[in-house]
């Protein structure tokens, strides 16, 4: 927790604006970043969790031998996950809203704190009603009406408020996270599928010169200033410019402003940078770059095969392609399944893949900045980034975090199903007793589940939209990874300044 903590604090202090830094803002993203990781590092636990109840030769340890005790252990982790959930839910729908729109009224000098507070909540209203339909829905549709038909409206109302403090309270929530967790794919599709190309290409590369693209846009200033007087020169003897030429001076004015600005940020790049350590940790970037591309690639296979393995083996959509186990060989899954014998590498190595996922996404919402449709709302910069767009990215890496579950099952179903869990398979001679892996095939007393798997297909149609959601992240990783290939090597300033930034924001970048 501390360790979670202390990196959301520094990652939000990297990319926090110096001069539009706000309190309230900043502590809400750090928060939310938070809620993000730990939720995505309960998905080790569970599996943790139902593979310690066995030892390796397939038998209940002592403590776990009794079903009751199995029961309680199952249900504390599920009662985590709807915690960190309903957290989840409190952020998207609440807390976050309500902060980013009492920051959106202090650009409005004459407003006091009361009105601001009022107008934040008059915007937030709308979310919280999005919420509680969800929750309605989740709760109350698939039920039967109240038993008493002649019964009063006050009776009905307390009928549904006794059937939400009941166990439809749950499936409430489970239907609210999994209606988030829709919109939390297409981030995953658009951001993450992105990030897990651009960000090992990048490490490969490299950058641009900074002294060549000093010089090239020095050349450049040049050009344009040629061009400028040349047009000037038409009206030295008084006459008026064309209407054509007087368009073409202002286009000439404005890109010498945006290519002097360029040349400002160069400048104060190359004060900045320190090439001697640059070309030190060159080799390592290109190592990891390469680690993290092998990984990626890696992943997609094993995405491929499960998908593949799904459509060729599943019930179809009516089940949303629900299977139990594997039927093709899965490599991710078969190396967890090999690394189960040496404690705890497999457990390291599931953790580290939901980092991966966290962090690509970071890497592609960094890259692609904040996008509606084709307008961009936001760039996420270090030291200059808005605090409306940090709290946009901690609200998007909360959707992301919410469908990482399912990603995660997609690319190793046995294992995140059931863990390094064993079983025994009689024979009538205990000497010869054998073992096999828990799969659908065993008893259902001998293999435990995790509650991940079991939230995970609570509704057949949000699997039944995951599924194709996992045909569009691969393609969207392919098509990245083509037009990461064919784009040439980044301007060392790219991503940090912008040639539509302002003179102060050039003081900033400074400091």
């Amino acid at each position: 927790m501390c360790a979670i903590l202390a990196f959301c604090w520094i990652y939000i202090r990297k990319f926090q604006s110096r001069q539009e830094s706000e309190v309230v803002s900043t502590i809400t993203a750090i928060c939310a970043l938070a809620i993000a990781l730990i939720t995505s590092a309960l998905l080790p636990v569970d599996i943790f969790l139902v593979s310690f109840m066995k030892h390796p030769n397939g038998t209940y340890k002592e403590w776990a031998a009794n079903n009751e005790t199995r029961e309680q252990i199952e249900n504390t982790v599920l009662h985590g996950y709807y915690t960190l959930y309903s957290i989840i839910l409190f952020c998207v729908f609440l807390w976050i809203p309500f902060v980013y729109f009492y920051y959106e009224e202090q650009d409005d000098d004459n407003m006091n704190k009361c009105s601001q507070v009022k107008n934040a909540l008059k915007y937030t209203v709308g979310f919280a009603i999005v919420c509680v339909v969800l929750l309605l829905i989740g709760a109350f549709v698939p039920l039967e009406a109240p038993p008493s038909q002649n019964s009063t409206q006050w009776e009905k109302v307390q009928y549904l408020f006794e059937e939400l403090g009941s166990s439809h309270g749950l499936p409430a929530l489970a239907f609210s996270i999994s209606s988030l967790t829709l919109i939390g794919m297409l981030a995953v599709i658009t951001y993450t599928a992105y990030g897990m190309s651009v960000m090992p290409l990048n490490l490969i590369k490299g950058t641009r010169s900074v002294m060549y693209e000093r010089l090239e846009n020095t050349e450049d200033i040049d050009d344009v200033e040629h061009q400028i007087e040349r047009l000037k020169s038409k009206c030295q003897d008084g006459r008026p410019l064309s209407s054509r030429d007087r368009h073409n001076l202002q286009e000439l004015e404005s890109k010498l402003q945006v290519l002097q600005r360029r040349g400002r940020h160069l400048e104060i790049a190359e004060r900045n940078c320190c090439t001697k350590v640059g070309s030190a940790l060159r080799p390592i970037k290109i190592l990891l770059g390469i680690v993290f591309i092998l990984v990626a690639l890696l992943f997609i296979i094993a995405l491929f095969i499960s998908n593949l393995d799904k459509a060729l083996h599943s019930a179809g959509i009516s089940s949303g392609f629900i299977i139990f186990g594997t039927n093709l060989t899965n490599p991710l899954n078969e190396l967890l399944l090999v690394l189960q014998p040496v404690f705890p590498l497999d457990y390291i190595l599931i953790t580290v893949i939901t980092m991966y996922f966290v962090f690509t996404s970071m890497a592609g919402i960094r890259n692609m900045g904040i996008w509606f449709f084709w307008i961009r709302l936001y760039k996420i910069r270090p030291k200059r980034t808005r605090p409306q767009a940090l709290l946009f990215l901690c609200m998007i890496l909360l959707l992301i975090v919410l469908h990482t579950s399912y990603m995660i099952y997609s690319l190793a179903p046995q294992y995140v199903m059931y863990g390094s869990q064993k079983y025994l398979i009689p024979s009538g001679n205990t000497t010869t007793d054998t073992t096999r892996t828990c799969d659908a095939d065993a008893p259902e007393d001998q293999c435990t589940m995790t509650r991940t798997y079991l939230f995970l297909h609570k509704f057949w149609f949000f699997s039944t939209i995951y599924y194709f959601g996992n045909w569009a992240f691969i393609g969207a990783f392919l098509i990245g990874l083509v037009v990461s290939c064919c784009r040439g090597k980044k301007s060392v300033i790219e991503g940090e300044v912008e040639a539509d930034d302002s003179d102060i924001s050039d003081d900033e970048y400074v400091h």
